[in-house]
């Protein structure tokens, strides 16, 4: 069978299409700690526009991690935010484009950037209290928003850079878990299965960003989980990164990339969580459902949001009263879920 973009898409594919085509120069953007996804689809979708002869430029509100960098064709693609260049560019540009998020917090200093440029939203979260306002290709079924792109440009019918190829693989291999989490699709193993026939090799973006991990990350994961802690009746388990040890290795968040994981699939937990404070900000939490519980609202209690089995939140505060608080709610919210209400 030959791939089509659901129908119900097309309208929204049609109207980002209008708003990009034939336009000089695009800044491309994507949320506060960007993951492979965000940077994955930002790769996508500037090489298409620059086959198309729009210069595309990626301004982030934080650095692309390191584990991701090997997308990045030239250093020239990237603009620092915090620089004169950034404002320069912003100023002059034609369109803004939103990937991977659509709330105005997430984008951190950029908005003042891009506040009086049209702007177009990709993203496959739910719409939060506070969108992005613009040009909207949202769809939270999709299992990334590399899967967006991936339609947006079939729908197009290409152009097909090898490198948007390589960015798409990207977005989806890493929002996926690798094919393994509820998300994965049969969309997302058959946009998967074209991407490695057109020449992508899974091997080698393998040992990219999974096979060459800095050896502070296995010292940071052995600190922090002797910190690991479970509540076997509550079916909630959570772990704390300590925060010298951290700082200590010299370590960033991309290495924590994965940890809240081994809280979550421990027999019998149906939530984790991971904790990590960060110096004048507060702390941030990650949550990960293995079931029915809607982390995605749980993080919303605390400012922040998600999916459904994967959010967020930077949450103010001292680490003791902050962990406190989320696991009493997350308690709550597994009890109501084993309760049936």
């Amino acid at each position: 069978m030959s791939y089509q973009p659901a129908a119900a898409r097309h309208t929204a594919i049609d109207s980002v299409l209008a708003a990009l085509r034939g336009k000089e120069t695009a800044v491309l953007t994507t949320h506060l700690n960007s993951d492979g996804d965000g940077v994955g689809s930002q790769i996508a979708l500037a090489a298409w526009l620059r086959a198309l002869g729009t210069e595309a430029f990626i301004v982030n509100p934080t650095p692309v991690p390191p584990g991701f960098q090997f997308l990045i064709p030239e250093e020239s693609w990237v603009v620092d935010a915090t620089t004169a260049e950034a404002q320069e560019l912003c100023d002059g540009a034609d369109v803004a484009v939103v990937l991977d998020t659509g709330e105005v917090p997430r984008i951190g200093r950029v908005r003042s950037l891009i506040d009086d440029l049209p702007t177009v939203v990709i993203d496959h979260h739910p719409t939060g209290d506070r969108p992005i306002e613009g040009v909207s290709f949202r769809d939270s079924s999709a299992c990334a928003t590399g899967e967006l792109v991936f339609d947006l440009m079939h729908r197009a019918d290409g152009p097909w850079p090898s490198i948007a190829d390589l960015g798409m693989y990207v977005a989806i291999l890493t929002d996926t878990g690798s094919f393994r989490f509820s998300n994965t699709t049969p969309s997302s193993l058959f946009i998967a299965a074209e991407l490695v026939s057109r020449g992508v090799s899974p091997d080698e973006i393998y040992r990219h960003i999974y096979g060459s991990v800095p050896r502070r990350r296995y010292h940071l994961l052995e600190a922090s989980l002797a910190l690991l802690e479970v509540d076997e009746e509550a079916g909630v388990a959570w772990m704390t990164v300590p925060a010298d040890k951290f700082e200590a290795l010299g370590a960033m968040a991309d290495d924590l990339e994965g940890m809240v994981d081994y809280p979550r699939t421990i027999e019998g937990v149906e939530v984790g969580l991971l904790f990590r404070q960060i110096p004048r900000k507060g702390v941030k939490v990650s949550f990960r459902s293995n079931g029915q519980v809607n982390v995605n609202a749980l993080a919303r209690r605390f400012g922040g949001g998600g999916h459904v089995r994967a959010a967020g939140a930077m949450v103010e505060g001292r680490m003791e009263q902050v962990r406190h608080d989320v696991v009493h709610l997350t308690r709550e919210a597994v009890e109501l879920l084993r309760s049936g209400q």
